[in-house]
C-alpha cells in the first residue's frame, strides 16, 4: 500500500514538473489545419505561377506579391488557429496558456525565425530565388528544434523533419513548392495527428 502512494506521489510530482517546465496545452488539431491551410496555400500559389505574365516570377512582379500575400495568409491564419486551439485545450487543463514557459518557448522560436526571415530576405535581393523554400523549411526547422525543449517532445522530431526536407530540397531547388507543401502542409497533418491522438485525446 504505500508502494503504490509512493508511485502516485512521484508521478503527480513528475507532473507538477512537466507542467511547470513544458508548454503542453500545443494543440494537435492546430498542426493538422495549418496543414490544411499550407496546401491549399500550395494550391493557389501554383495557380499564381501556371498564369504568370512572364516567364519568372520576380521580385518586384505582381505574381510574386499575390505569392506573398498567400503565404502571409496561411501564417496570419495557423497562428490564429493555435492559438484558439491551444487556449481551449490549455481551459480543459484548468492552465493558462500564457506562462513563463510559453514565453520562452516563443523566443526560442522566435529567434531562428526572424534570422531566417532576414536571410530569405537578402537572397530574395540577390536573385536568389530557388533557395527561399529550402532557406523557409531549414530555419522553420530549427525554430521548432529549439523550442522543443519548452513544449511537446514530437515538436523536435517534427523541426528535424523540417531540416532534412529543406537540405534536400537545396539539393534539388527547382521544386520548392512541390517541397513546401510536403512540408507545411503533409509533415503538419502527420505530427499534428500524431500529437492530436497521443496528447489531445488523453485529455478529454
Amino acid at each position: 500500500m504505500e508502494d503504490k502512494n509512493y508511485i502516485e506521489q512521484l508521478s503527480q510530482i513528475r507532473t507538477m514538473m512537466d507542467k511547470s517546465s513544458r508548454f503542453v496545452s500545443l494543440s494537435g488539431l492546430s498542426g493538422i489545419l495549418a496543414g490544411v491551410y499550407a496546401i491549399i496555400g500550395a494550391f493557389g500559389a501554383k495557380y499564381v505561377v501556371d498564369h504568370r505574365t512572364r516567364r519568372y516570377v520576380t521580385l518586384e512582379s505582381g505574381e510574386f506579391k499575390r505569392i506573398v500575400a498567400i503565404a502571409i495568409g496561411v501564417m496570419v491564419l495557423s497562428i490564429i488557429t493555435a492559438m484558439v486551439l491551444s487556449r481551449r485545450k490549455a481551459k480543459k487543463r484548468n492552465e493558462t496558456i500564457w506562462t513563463p514557459t510559453s514565453r520562452r518557448m516563443l523566443i526560442n522560436m522566435g529567434i531562428p525565425l526572424l534570422a531566417g526571415g532576414i536571410f530569405g530576405i537578402t537572397i530574395l535581393r540577390q536573385g536568389h530565388y530557388g533557395l527561399i523554400c529550402p532557406v523557409t523549411l531549414i530555419f522553420y526547422g530549427l525554430a521548432l528544434v529549439n523550442a522543443s525543449k519548452y513544449t511537446l517532445e514530437t515538436v523536435r522530431s517534427l523541426g528535424v523533419s523540417f531540416v532534412v526536407l529543406g537540405l534536400i530540397n537545396a539539393i534539388f531547388p527547382g521544386y520548392g513548392l512541390e517541397f513546401w507543401t510536403l512540408g507545411f502542409g503533409g509533415f503538419h497533418i502527420f505530427y499534428g495527428a500524431v500529437m492530436y491522438f497521443k496528447f489531445d485525446r488523453a485529455t478529454k
